[in-house]
């Protein structure tokens, strides 16, 4: 019998970005540090989707079309055309993707109740905490933020990332990833956060990074692997 076709005209979004494969997974992304955390986990995982490029250049996140699947108009965003019920079903929030796609799919997310939470509990650290610190020292460091003549707010969040680090550096000392030799949701949250800050925002003398051992070893151990390589890329910038 042959499958029905998914649905996805009730969706705005899939109007100023039609699907060519309705019945797959749909992705509205940028390569940035919250956008790879879920390319990566497709790329892990293996899941069918189709990707779409959401161009800030263009305004894209603030057109009406993204805002109807993702109010707050941050990448990224997905559809997935077979949802819990079996119905579509829209997400935001690359954390709360992450669990969902972990959950659907039964990877890489301990079955164990204490060992999930745990897991959990480090996607949560990097939502709260290395983003939002570590985007701030972006801001400071490389782009219009430095401009500002008053050099304290880039000295607040440089001591909060560094401080964020050394969380980091204990936790893994003695663990090859962030859940001992799990490799997690927990590791794809934060790849691509460390890997910007030290990377794109030129920020590794700032935090002296090189100061610490096993955050960098953790680093490395995590780019080696073929599926963040490609998710790193995906999708292409214009």
């Amino acid at each position: 019998m042959t499958p029905v076709p998914s649905d996805l005209s009730s969706f705005p979004i899939t109007g100023r970005w039609p699907a060519k494969h309705p019945d797959r997974l749909q992705l509205y992304s940028l390569p940035t540090p919250n956008g790879v955390k879920v390319s990566i986990m497709l790329e892990e995982i293996g899941l069918s989707y189709e990707v779409h490029l959401v161009d800030f250049n263009k305004d894209d996140q603030k057109t009406p079309e993204f805002l109807s699947l993702n109010p707050n108009g941050k990448i990224p965003a997905i559809i997935d055309p077979n949802g819990p019920s079996g119905a579509p079903l829209g997400l935001f929030e690359s954390g709360a993707i992450l669990q969902y796609l972990a959950e659907k799919t039964g990877n890489l997310l301990p079955t164990d109740a204490a060992r999930r939470y745990q897991t959990i509990q480090w996607v949560h650290f990097q939502m709260g905490g290395v983003g939002p610190m570590f985007g701030q020292v972006g801001y400071f460091h490389k782009f219009a933020g430095r401009e500002i003549a008053d050099k304290r707010p880039l000295e607040r969040y440089v001591a909060e990332s560094k401080r964020l680090l050394g969380v980091l550096e204990g936790h893994l000392d003695g663990r090859h990833w962030m859940m001992d030799d799990e490799y997690t949701i927990a590791d794809i949250s934060l790849l691509g956060w460390v890997r910007n800050l030290i990377g794109f925002y030129g920020a590794r003398e700032l935090v002296a990074f090189d100061s610490l051992k096993h955050v960098p070893a953790w680093l490395e151990r995590g780019l080696a692997r073929p599926a963040v390589q490609r998710g790193l890329e995906i999708p292409k910038r214009p």
